[in-house]
């Protein structure tokens, strides 16, 4: 789990363009919106985007989107629980 926790750090920063964000700068278990990373909407469809390019993974559900997206680990989770780790 924490090769994959580390890998999707630098794949959120190549995604998003965090050019001023080091892996080691985001917190696994910090939130991703608001207070956490500070990312937004738009960032939101980056990420599922970086899903599918990276991890052949379409959320089907958007509401699992919020659950997903809560955090780096719980990405990493999901994308284990998919069978694509």
């Amino acid at each position: 789990m924490d090769a994959l926790i580390e890998k999707l750090k630098g794949q959120i920063i190549e995604q998003l363009n965090l050019a001023e964000v080091k892996p080691a700068d985001i917190n696994p278990d910090a939130a991703l919106f608001g207070d956490g990373l500070g990312l937004d909407s738009i960032d939101a469809l980056e990420l599922i985007v970086l899903l599918e390019k990276y991890y052949q993974i379409k959320i089907k559900n958007p509401a699992d989107g919020k659950t997903i997206f809560e955090s780096v680990r719980s990405m990493a989770t999901f994308i284990q629980s998919q069978g694509k780790a």
